[in-house]
């Protein structure tokens, strides 16, 4: 009987701290998330609607996709460790893109630069698709490509990210 009660206390304390963290860890309730078991909303119907609704594209935007893709190293005490391959589109103006495939040497270059960079402080290294860091590429590689494009240029967009290690 002794040989029993161990296990049972110790089962009965972690499901009770299970459910204890899972409460504790409860998201918080989002606008539109006051639906009945039904799947009918029982507060506001438009609001649901609204929040239920695709964002929608601009269509005063075009893409224009760089033709070769990006490849980076990632440098560690001197040695390659990994390469890191990236496809990027530039998100421009309505008749933007014959201006992106003009500069499109230069924005290349200023977009290995950046990227480089970011290889160099780490941003390739460890979880480096996190919000923080992709946050951080997109801005610089935006900024560079404004500088270079102009004003034309809305957004840069990170298509494929991949990660080789040696």
């Amino acid at each position: 009987m002794k040989k029993l009660l161990l296990p049972v206390i110790l089962l009965v304390i972690g499901v009770g701290s299970g459910v204890a963290a899972g409460f504790a860890l409860k998201p918080e309730a989002v606008a539109g998330d006051d639906l009945l078991a039904d799947g009918h909303p029982c507060g506001d119907t438009q609001k649901v609607a609204e929040a239920s609704q695709p964002p929608e594209i601009p269509e005063e935007r075009e893409y224009a996709k760089l033709n070769n893709q990006f490849v980076v190293p990632v440098v560690e005490d001197g040695n390659v460790v990994a390469l890191v391959v990236m496809s990027l589109n530039v998100e421009v103006t309505v008749g933007g893109r014959t201006t992106i495939f003009a500069t499109e040497p230069k924005l290349r270059d200023g977009f290995l630069q950046v990227m480089f960079d970011h290889a160099n402080i780490g941003g390739f290294s460890g979880n480096f698709t996190s919000g923080t860091n992709m946050r951080t590429l997109r801005n610089e590689l935006l900024r560079v490509a404004q500088e270079i494009a102009g004003s034309i240029v809305t957004d840069v967009l990170i298509i494929d990210i991949v990660r080789q290690d040696s």
